[in-house]
């Protein structure tokens, strides 16, 4: 399952809406739904969020492939002139 598919899961069990979840993450309804529909990854900061929100860790929340990709999307972000 992918990290998408997980998301969706995990706001639905906690009965939480796209908005619902955008707030308690302090991100926009757009992310959650981009990151819903696999056309995105949230930041290392978001996903320790979604971690910490729904009690999962990030290992359980992302395959390998996913965790490297956010790693390199949050270095490039952190040493961007």
């Amino acid at each position: 399952m992918e990290f998408n598919e997980k998301l969706q899961e995990l706001r639905r069990q906690k009965g939480l809406t796209q908005e619902e979840l955008a707030n308690a993450l302090y991100v926009s309804r757009t992310a959650v739904s981009k990151w819903e529909l696999g056309k995105g990854l949230p930041s290392l900061e978001s996903l320790k969020a979604i971690s910490k929100l729904f009690s999962v860790t990030i290992d359980q929340l992302l395959s390998g492939d996913e965790l490297i990709t956010i790693a390199e999307q949050d270095r490039k972000t952190k040493f961007a002139i």
